[in-house]
């Protein structure tokens, strides 16, 4: 799929397309699909380079901005919050919370017996 790229206030050299294929290179090879991906670049009047982007993926769609003074730092930057966000994406099928989350019935009917016996209640 192609990297749609757009720029607000800055050209888009092919020294800038090239970092960015570069880093969504990398992270297609966490092995999740990398179905659309758009990035917005614009620099700001405060002097910081601002960059936005939305990747569609199989599971929904990841969505992360940077700013940062330089540019190749704010891609960085952005390359690194879609990396974690990827990651916990791929990891997600292998979480413990879901498939460990319910006690077995035996376990839990041991327990509810352990407690009856040792209440005692005072009858006055």
């Amino acid at each position: 799929m192609t990297l749609e790229i757009t720029g607000k206030n800055i050209d888009i050299t092919p020294a800038i397309r090239e970092r960015f294929e570069f880093k969504f290179n990398k992270l297609e090879k966490l092995q999740v699909p990398l179905i659309k991906k758009h990035i917005m670049i614009s620099k700001e009047p405060n002097k910081l380079f601002k960059i936005e982007a939305s990747i569609g993926i199989a599971g929904g769609q990841l969505v992360a901005s940077a700013e940062h003074e330089d540019l190749f730092g704010a891609i960085t930057d952005l390359y690194q919050k879609l990396d974690r966000q990827l990651k916990k994406q791929a990891h997600k099928p292998n979480s413990r919370r879901a498939s460990h989350s319910e006690k077995p019935a035996q376990a839990e009917a041991e327990d509810a017996t352990e407690y009856d016996d040792k209440v005692e209640f005072d009858e006055a």
